[in-house]
């Protein structure tokens, strides 16, 4: 057991008012992966608990029962990096705050996206298998993991699978992840010196995403050989901008093709009015992010935070 509280992991079925007489089943509480892998199969019903940066506000804010639950803090074998020379697999179960100066190292916008990432409390708590598996449209980390080429690892039970991130997202509220599966990392390329992110809110720091959009371009010899985009806010998940990309793949490298490419959001997106932003500004926004990336590449000051005379 550990030292306060129930044991690290309980092998008994979750049978819903079961445990305690009369009370809710204990929580599982398991020490490695295959025993979360082997839980969760039991309990496909179950909620798997991380942070708890979202699933709580589940409990506080909409008062919503979560039993049976499966804490993820103790399963130390989801929060390894592994560097394997052009990429790097990042375990579920690594914290923001952990990735912040590595990606701020390797991919300095992506470094300062999640130093913005809620407050130093959130980005201590807050897991990266957790923001991607909550399927939020607005989330801060698939939209650029996606521009990236980045591919997700998914388990159930002994079975493993992986897929690229983008298609991981169905739908709103949908996501490609059967019951009993769970997220058990991600891996992303290390070196993609044409990535670049943004991310606009009311608030510059602390505030949930209006819109966030990641461009990620090779060009050779003054002509776009390959794109992929990321955007969330647009639409009801996180996806690539394809008719965006489209429009610039084998384009020259120049600000008019970027603006023709702009156009082309329209295309792909059709964005809603919330509490955060009107259809009408992030659609704009959006298309002022990809002319703010051409500038970025040219090595021109495009800082909002930076007053020029």
């Amino acid at each position: 057991r550990a030292p306060f509280g129930p044991p690290l992991f309980l092998s008994a079925p979750l049978i819903p008012g079961g445990g305690r007489a009369g009370g809710p089943p204990p929580p599982l509480l398991p020490r490695s992966s295959d025993e979360l892998a082997a839980a969760y199969a039991a309990a496909p019903e179950a909620t798997l608990i991380a942070g708890a940066t979202d699933v709580g506000l589940w409990v506080t804010k909409q008062l919503r029962a979560l039993d049976p639950v499966i804490f993820l803090h103790r399963v130390r074998d989801l929060q390894q990096i592994e560097d394997r020379g052009d990429s790097l697999k990042i375990g579920a179960g690594v914290s923001i705050a952990r990735l912040w100066p590595l990606m701020a190292e390797l991919y300095p916008s992506l470094g300062e996206l999640f130093r913005r990432y809620g407050s130093v409390q959130v980005r201590e708590a807050a897991t990266l298998g957790g923001n991607i598996a909550n399927g939020s449209p607005i989330g801060d980390s698939p939209p650029p993991l996606i521009a990236l080429g980045a591919r997700l690892h998914l388990r159930r039970g002994e079975a493993r699978r992986d897929i690229a991130l983008e298609e991981f997202f169905l739908d709103y509220g949908k996501q490609d992840r059967a019951p009993g599966e769970f997220v058990e990392a991600v891996t992303l390329p290390k070196h993609q010196p044409g990535f670049r992110c943004y991310k606009i809110s009311k608030r510059f720091d602390q505030d949930i995403s209006a819109l966030c959009a990641a461009f990620n371009l090779s060009i050779e010899a003054g002509r776009i050989t390959a794109v992929r985009t990321g955007f969330g806010g647009l639409a009801g998940i996180p996806k690539r901008a394809r008719a965006f990309e489209a429009v610039l793949t084998g384009a020259p490298w120049s600000e008019d093709s970027l603006r023709a490419a702009a156009a082309a959001l329209e295309q792909d997106f059709t964005p809603l009015t919330d509490m955060r932003a009107s259809a009408r500004y992030r659609m704009e926004a959006a298309k002022n992010l990809a002319l703010r990336y051409f500038h970025e590449i040219e090595g021109r000051e495009t800082s909002v935070l930076k007053v020029l005379p």
